[in-house]
């Protein structure tokens, strides 16, 4: 916004965010082409400039497509910022992880107490708030730090990911570590502030309450169970 010499403002600047809004072509599926955008086209038809909202433009890694938290926090910065999948990245790629602080504590904590570490976490590739990727190298690192056992407890992601994709991620986990819960991002990581959610999850890891088994493959039974082929059903919403 610009000031005038009289102290007047000269110029407006107006900021609007549109979550959702892309620019393509294609008019497959295209919901936004084939609508009636009538203020939208006014706007485009003056001066416009179409950028860039996926990868290494917005401090992601290279192909990896953007997302709203990513998209708000470089618009409101002004400049580009590495997101923290490319600082764990390197910190992986440099073999840091087990010089950090916070996770040296924890293992050394567990090998002072009763040899146990609980790794809890959403597990997928779908890079927005977590990477299977680091998942193994903290499995990776906390094993060269020397702890006795390791148990995982697995979030369902199917919402930055393919809603059937859970299984994959589960039999790939299973490779790496102790099996302890399996439970849907729905519950276990819900963001309306529904604690009856939140306490499958936790009553789960906490008091072992849920639908048990001593058998890994049965978890994977069930996760195909609960993913019917109705596209209303998502691993996100499975209960443990």
């Amino acid at each position: 916004m610009a000031m005038a010499n009289n102290g007047k403002v000269a110029n407006k600047v107006c900021l609007i965010v549109i979550d959702g809004w892309g620019i393509s072509d294609d008019p497959y599926g295209n919901a936004i082409l084939n609508a009636q955008t009538p203020v939208m086209d006014k706007l485009c038809s003056g001066n416009w400039a179409q950028i860039e909202a996926h990868g290494l433009h917005v401090g992601l890694p290279e192909g990896l497509m953007g997302n709203s938290e990513v998209g708000h926090l470089n618009i409101g910065a002004g400049r580009v910022i590495y997101q923290d999948i490319v600082r764990i990245n390197l910190a992986v790629k440099n073999n840091q992880l087990v010089n950090n602080e916070n996770l040296v504590d924890a293992c050394n904590r567990a090998k002072n107490g009763n040899g146990r570490l609980h790794l809890a976490g959403l597990v997928s590739d779908g890079g927005v708030h977590s990477h299977i990727d680091h998942m193994f190298a903290l499995i990776k690192a906390i094993k060269e730090l020397g702890v006795p056992e390791l148990y995982l407890h697995f979030y369902g992601d199917g919402r930055d990911t393919s809603p059937n994709s859970g299984v994959g991620f589960l039999e790939q986990t299973l490779e790496y570590g102790k099996l302890a819960t399996v439970v849907g991002r729905y519950y276990a990581m819900d963001r309306d502030k529904r604690w009856e959610r939140i306490n499958v999850a936790y009553e789960a890891m906490i008091g072992g309450v849920g639908e048990t088994s001593d058998e890994a493959g049965v978890s994977i039974s069930t996760i195909r169970v609960s993913q019917p082929r109705s596209t209303e059903s998502k691993e996100n919403f499975v209960q443990n």
